[in-house]
């Protein structure tokens, strides 16, 4: 590989790395090109951005990077594939989905807004992890809940005492 090719392979991961709060780093190793390929269409079918790289130069577009991504560098081990997508949890999802066929992607390591997990066992942790529309979904519903509690009492109550009154004012007669 040229030197002009590292560059512009560095340059286009920093800044990918730049712009991306959630990246995932998997171990494909060891996959046929047919696992590979329905993997990758999957990644495609999710909105999931999936590159094998080197080490060498994805080191060198995290150092680039404007972010602190040391900690991740000791996941740098072996064959890498890295995963960028919108979401934190997708690739995860995605990950668990496709190991019902095959025995990998493995986790290596991930980067979930501005924290760090290492280890295929922190997958289930992952997977878990709400997203931001998910998060202001519930935040809505439980702002909404105790006015809906309010109106619906409001509501009840005031038939309950036209009914009741309805009834004092029938007996009376």
């Amino acid at each position: 590989m040229k030197r002009e090719d590292k560059y512009q392979i560095i340059e286009a991961l920093a800044e990918k790395l730049k712009t991306s709060d959630f990246f995932y780093l998997t171990d494909t190793s060891a996959l046929n090109v047919e696992t590979i390929n329905n993997l990758r269409r999957l990644c495609f079918k999710r909105e999931v951005s999936m590159q094998v790289v080197k080490n060498s130069l994805l080191r060198k577009a995290m150092e680039k990077s404007e972010k602190d991504l040391s900690p991740i560098f000791p996941a740098l081990v072996g064959a890498t594939s890295i995963m960028f997508a919108d979401t934190g949890n997708v690739p995860a999802r995605l990950i668990k989905e496709f190991r019902k066929t095959a025995p990998k992607p493995l986790l290596k390591g991930a980067y979930i807004q501005e924290s760090f997990y290492f280890g295929d066992d922190q997958l289930d942790a992952l997977t878990n992890i709400k997203s931001r529309d998910e998060l202001i979904g519930d935040l809505i519903g439980l702002l909404q809940s105790p006015a809906r509690n309010v109106i619906s009492a409001l509501q009840s109550g005031g038939s309950t005492i036209a009914g009741v009154l309805k009834t004092l004012s029938e007996k009376e007669s």
